[in-house]
This record gives C-alpha cells, structure tokens and sequence, in this order.
C-alpha cells in the first residue's frame, strides 16, 4: 500500500514536470500542485488509453505517459485560469 503511494508521488512528479516542460511560458505553481496535478493526469491519461484500447494500460507504458503528459497539460492550464487573478500573501 506505501508501495503504491510513493510509486503515485514520484510518477506524479515525473507527469507534472514533464508537462510543464511542455507548456510554453512560465507556470507560476507550486511544486506540491505539479505533483497534485501530475498524479490526477497519470490516472486520468492512463485510464483513458485503458478504455479508448480496450487493453490494459499502465502508467509506464509509452501511450500512458504521453496521455498523461497530455491531460496534465490541461489540468495546468485550467489550475492557472482558475488561480489568474488571487495574488498570494
């Protein structure tokens, strides 16, 4: 069960940095919510290729890293719209 969590973590961080490699111009997020949103892309990237291909699909396989980089990506941009304009203390 840790196994999972910390497996989850470091593949989150790998997804959530991957993607913001990706975006072009500077995210202004924190490490914590790169890792928050690369975990939720992984899962959702990873349960899409599953059922777009009906085939069992991990999180390390090829289309499910490109699938999660991809939803990441997203959930990136709408976490920078919805935070645009709170300015932080």
């Amino acid at each position: 069960m840790i196994g999972t969590i910390i497996t989850a973590i470091i593949i989150g961080a790998i997804i959530g940095a991957l993607a913001r490699l990706v975006m072009p111009g500077k995210q202004n997020i924190s490490v914590v919510m790169t890792i928050v949103l690369g975990i939720l892309g992984s899962a959702i990237g990873s349960w899409l290729v599953a059922t777009l291909t009906s085939a069992s699909s991990s999180a390390l396989s090829i289309p499910g890293i490109i699938a999660g980089v991809a939803v990441a990506v997203v959930l990136i941009a709408i976490y920078m719209r919805v935070t645009a304009g709170r300015t932080r203390v």
